[in-house]
């Protein structure tokens, strides 16, 4: 198992800023009609690993298909920097957008598992 760290992400004008407390091991993408179009790389952590420090007041909300993840984005910009949900288990988890944390490294996405939301 990776080693982890903090990581700082942010949306892309800044007006949202947060910390997660993850090692990337588990990166993953979707193939549904959502993150197809988002080109996301998606990392979950628990809610408890992830901190909120500016722009709760810039997000909106958007809920598809199940309406069970809170898809949230920056009205300024709109990039989605992370979701809520819970998972399988209803532990309250937080999926990160990988490429909006800073210093995160390269991912290469042959390296990744991928999840086909388009059939699920």
């Amino acid at each position: 198992m990776g080693e982890m760290h903090d990581y700082h992400g942010q949306c892309h004008c800044g007006a949202v800023r947060f910390t997660a407390r993850t090692n990337l091991v588990s990166m993953g993408d979707c193939n549904c009609s959502r993150c197809r179009r988002l080109g996301w790389v998606m990392q979950s952590v628990p809610a408890a690993d992830f901190s909120l420090h500016s722009g709760e007041e810039q997000l909106a909300l958007y809920h598809f298909n199940t309406e069970k993840i809170d898809h949230l984005f920056c009205r300024n910009c709109g990039i989605e920097p992370f979701a809520r949900g819970s998972d399988g288990k209803g532990n309250e988890m937080v999926m990160l957008n990988v490429n909006c944390l800073e210093g995160a490294p390269p991912v290469d996405r042959s390296t990744i598992s991928h999840w086909d939301g388009a059939n699920f």
